[in-house]
């Protein structure tokens, strides 16, 4: 039998070290060849790291939320032939320390067998069993403690001596939660004392219980990185917020008789595409809103290709997939490319290309969207575009209120590079192209 020892590999894109953020495997385990022993996270994507070889987990050189650096050990396996460790010494040159032995939990008896010829020990006798301690009989004057008393019913008036009230009052205590341990539920200052005792307790009898416990939670991985960004972009970027009522009853209709022409080669459409093809045809007026600000540098680079992030909420926590070249990408693609990048995000198969490169975003809660939110910045782009949910709504049209289907847009702007009056041409020209969707047909 060998050891093999199996070092974080290089993930690709320069990247140096990168986070634990799941073991696949413990100590003991057996393993197939490929089989995924941990995931580690980078700046760009979580990578699962397989095992090569068949064998038995010895050691594991990190915990969840380290960080560890390319080249370091992370597993050793007991695996049959020499493995690549060739001695004990080398174990300790690679890096590796030594597993600290286990405590047993009890004791092991280690049975000698007697020397041939050798008289054999006789049979401990065996241990009278322990006689039972007869049961105490309570006292016939014993009372019934207050837990086991009758509850009280509701809205009856407990009954208590005024010294007893008093006492109570004075320790903040509530008659009515306190058990009587007398005559028709009476309360004697015994109540009151196991009352104070109990505590906690008390919820066994009120269904109400406090609870006095802490859970510490390691932030790690995915949300560690979504802390990271939300942190940088709040520290960094001085942000200002427009919202805007839109009117998007004619787009729904347009966008459901868009939706009864079922094609296979036409996904559903939701609002989203339109948004996309609105916000292609401001950008175009406003190039300045389709950009990244290196504010180290001070410099923005602003790009002709518009990649629109759409976050996205998964089980894991929040992920930006990008829709690249939205620009080139008519109503149909823009929805299939969202479905796409969608499932993938949810089931954890987006790769690195699928979650970077964005140039601006579009954030929704969907119907969760709430009346007007302040959306917080992608760094370092220095635009997002917050979707609200839709609401019918009473609309004066100078005569009468009519119902009319109504959303806010929440969009936040990079103060520094964007001013006040930008973003609004921004938000209004979607607005226009919202309102009267035939127009975003028209080039």
């Amino acid at each position: 039998m060998g050891e093999y020892v199996i070092k974080l590999p290089d993930v690709g894109e320069g990247v140096a070290e990168a986070e634990l953020v799941e073991w696949h495997v413990k100590i003991g385990d057996l393993v197939r060849e490929d089989a995924v022993l941990a995931a580690v996270m980078t700046d760009k994507a979580t990578v699962e790291i397989p095992s090569p070889v068949d064998g038995e987990i010895l050691w594991l050189g990190a915990e969840i939320g380290d960080t560890v650096a390319i080249g370091s050990p992370i597993v050793r396996l007991k695996v049959a032939g020499q493995g690549n460790v060739k001695a004990e010494g080398n174990v300790k040159a690679e890096g590796i320390a030594e597993p600290a032995p286990k405590a047993a939990s009890k004791p092991i008896e280690v049975k000698s067998e007697p020397a041939p010829g050798a008289p054999k020990a006789a049979p401990k006798p065996a241990e009278p069993p322990a006689k039972s301690s007869p049961a105490v009989a309570a006292p016939k004057d014993a009372r019934p403690s207050p837990a086991s008393a009758a509850p009280r019913m509701e809205g009856e008036r407990p009954l208590a001596s005024p010294a007893v009230r008093l006492r109570a009052k004075e320790a903040g205590i509530d008659l009515r939660q306190v058990p009587g341990s007398g005559p028709a539920g009476r309360i004697s200052h015994e109540d009151i004392e196991a009352f104070l005792a109990r505590g906690p307790q008390l919820g066994r009898a009120t269904g109400l219980a406090r609870k006095e416990g802490v859970e510490d939670i390691k932030v790690v991985g995915l949300r560690r990185k979504i802390a990271e960004k939300m942190a940088l972009a709040k520290s960094r970027i001085p942000h200002i917020t427009y919202v805007e009522e839109i009117e998007v009853t004619a787009l729904e209709e347009l966008r459901a008789t868009l939706n009864k022409e079922k094609r296979q080669d036409r996904p559903k459409l939701t609002l989203l595409p339109f948004l996309m093809r609105a916000m292609v045809k401001a950008i175009a007026d406003q190039p300045n809103l389709n950009a990244l600000f290196d504010d180290d540098a001070g410099i923005i680079h602003q790009h002709e290709g518009i990649h629109i992030g759409i976050a996205a909420q998964t089980p894991a926590g929040l992920v930006v997939p990008v829709v690249k070249h939205a620009e080139a990408r008519d109503l149909w693609e823009c929805a299939a490319e969202i479905n796409r990048l969608a499932d993938a995000a949810k089931s954890g198969t987006a790769t690195r290309e699928d979650l970077s490169g964005s140039t601006i975003t579009i954030t929704s809660l969907g119907a969760m969207g709430g009346v007007a939110t302040t959306p917080v910045i992608n760094y370092p782009e220095v635009a997002i575009v917050g979707v609200n949910k839709m609401m019918v709504r009473p609309v004066w049209d100078g005569t009468q209120f009519i119902p009319r289907k109504m959303m806010n847009l929440s969009s936040s702007f990079d103060h520094r590079v964007i001013d006040g009056w930008d973003a609004a041409v921004f938000v209004q020209r979607i607005k226009t192209l919202l309102e009267t969707p035939a127009l975003i047909f028209v080039d």
